[in-house]
This record gives C-alpha cells, structure tokens and sequence, in this order.
C-alpha cells in the first residue's frame, strides 16, 4: 500500500465514515480491500486521515484499463445485484489493470446528487489506490447548457475526495444524441461545455470518450452530421474512442482492421498524428464462462489477438474491453498477459 501516509489528527470531527483495511499476499502480490459503511457516528476521536500524493497525469490511461458502469455497480442504478463489487480491484489488480475507468456521476442521478452514491465512489476509490490502481471518473453528459447541470457534475467529480483520496483522472463521454437538437446545436454545447471544463481545470489531464470514426464518417453519418473534432483537438489530452466491434458486420467485425481503421481516421479527423489515445474494444470479451448479457453480442476470447495487434500497429498507449462484468476469467487472464507483453515498461516486477 504504497500510497498511504498515515497520520492522527486530534481535533473531534463529526462524520459517518468507518475505514477498514485488509491486507493478503495473492499469487505473490501484496493486495488490499477496503470496505467503507455509513454508520451513524457523533464523534470519532481522534480522526485518521490519509494524505496521498497527487497524480493526474497521462500515466493513467497507459497500459491496461477496466470499465466499470452505474448499472453494474451503482446501488441507486442496480437492476439486480451488483455485477461489479469493490473486492473485484483485488482480481483486477491480479489481471494487472492499471486503471479502472469508473462511471460516476448521472444526469439522471437517482441519489440527488451531483455524483453518484459518495459511499460507492469511495468504496471502489480506496480500495484501487489500496492495490495500486487508479481511478478515471467518466461522466455522459446530456447538453443541458441551461442550467450547467454537466459543467456542475464534472467539476464535482474533479473535486471530489475521500480520506485525501481523489479520482486520478477525467474523462467525458461524447455520444449522446437522443434529444430534440439540431447536430449544429449539439456541436456547440459540446465545445462550450469542453472550453468552460480546461478553463475551470486548467491544465488538468482530461480523456475524450468519443464515438468510432468509422460510425460517425462511414456507417452512419447521421449520427452526429459534422463532428466538431478540430475545435476538441486542443481540449482534451487523451482520446478513448469506442471501437465496439461484436455487434458489427463485414471488416468492420474484424478487431484489427476496425480498430486500426477508427484510429486512423481519429488522428486525421484532429488533423494530429501525435495524439494519444486509449483505444476501448469489445463488447466484452466471452470465453465460454457465464457472464451476464448486455443485451447485444459479445464480442470473443479469439477476438483478443486482432485487438492486441492493432493496438501495437497504431502506437497506442494503452487500451482497454467494455467492459469488466462482461469478460470472462480466462479472457481477463489472456489480456493481462498480453498487455504485460506489449508494455513491458508499464509492468517490470517489483
């Protein structure tokens, strides 16, 4: 548990927060799991505080990520039980995931609060950086540019910390369309939203999950006429393009080509060749395990060696299956070894 530095503070402090944390060796790595509940406290005296170490930096989209939705995790969002617990870090960081990429927030958040339920972020927060796994907040905003409901919730997601605990990163999720816009009006919200969000943050990392080129210049057009992607290109830091390929036909259900293909178009689309970018495959990635059904093909474990290819062709810096719940233990397996092959800097033993 490298990050912690442990120090009392005296003052009595009025709060609802109880930290436990359990430390195992597994497989000869040392893992932890911290559990986080809301009983009613008046007073604990004294207060154990964390003090970590700032990150935020581009690091956290290198090498391996997992992906983690509020309806696999989000109490206020469960359709059943949870798909995804916070004990799950302990196998991803088995897998060697080096990012979990956590939906945080909703614009139709049933807790009434800018972000999703706090005792979720911080439970799924502590026990990542407790095993060495960062954590990028991702939110889906709605373009209500009235209110500034989606400049509120990322600045809180940006804001947000438990026990000196933040989110390692941001990323938006640029894909929304189902509303009464003209694309032209959607276009400018958008880059309203992204300029007030690197003036608030300044020079903060920031992740731009973006729709495939392929689908927005080739498949279908229609989806968002007239993408505003040069006046994105010196907004964000890092491009998170969603290259789902399972439920495509043709080249484009080939994982290679239709990854390579939407990155290629990305880069000329920002007119950047340079750009960094976290490519997402999928969906899933089904390896004969029972696994819960997103309602659309999975994609499958022998789609992992066309995936793996295009991610080294096109200079990637990292990459990443949509999403965790959705790929199986033997497929999670095969990426951590394949990942640790490809980005043999971003996992020299310790």
């Amino acid at each position: 548990m490298k990050r912690f530095q442990m120090q009392i503070v005296l003052p009595i402090l009025i709060l609802s927060i109880s930290v436990l944390i359990a430390v195992s060796a597994t497989s000869g790595r040392e893992t932890a799991n911290v559990s986080v509940s809301a009983k009613p406290i008046k007073v604990i005296e004294p207060v154990l505080k964390v003090k970590v170490d700032e990150k935020d930096s581009i690091d956290s989209y290198r090498g391996l990520g997992a992906w983690v939705d509020s309806f696999d995790a989000d109490p206020n969002y469960l359709r059943g039980s949870a798909t995804v617990l916070p004990l799950d870090i302990i196998e991803m960081s088995e897998n060697r995931v080096r990012t979990l990429f956590l939906q945080s927030s909703r614009s139709e958040d049933r807790s009434n609060k800018l972000i999703s339920d706090p005792w979720y972020l911080a439970e799924f927060l502590l026990n990542a950086h407790a095993n060495d796994i960062d954590v990028v907040a991702w939110y889906l905003p709605k373009w209500k540019a009235e209110d500034g409901e989606d400049l509120k919730r990322l600045l809180a997601l940006a804001n947000f910390e438990v026990f000196g605990h933040k989110f390692d990163g941001l990323a938006v999720d640029i894909e929304w369309n189902n509303d009464d816009l003209e694309h032209q009006e959607r276009s400018a919200r958008l880059v309203e939203l992204s300029k007030n969000l690197r003036r608030s943050l300044g020079d903060r990392v920031l992740g731009a999950i973006v729709m495939p080129p392929v689908v927005t210049d080739v498949i279908n057009p229609n989806f968002w006429p007239e993408f505003p992607w040069s006046d994105l290109e010196n907004l964000y830091d890092v491009w998170l393009p969603m290259n789902y390929w399972s439920f495509r036909t043709e080249e484009h259900a080939d994982p290679n080509y239709y990854n390579s293909e939407n990155i290629k178009l990305l880069r000329k689309n920002l007119k950047n060749r340079d750009i960094l970018v976290h490519p997402i495959g999928g969906v899933g990635l089904a390896d004969g395990t029972a696994l819960p059904d997103p309602g659309e093909p999975l994609a499958t474990i022998n789609d992992l060696d066309g995936f793996i290819s295009s991610l080294t062709v096109s200079d990637s810096i990292g990459g990443s299956i949509y999403d965790w719940a959705t790929t199986g233990p033997v497929a999670r397996k095969q990426l951590a070894e394949n990942f640790v092959f490809i980005y043999p800097d971003l996992y020299i033993e310790e």
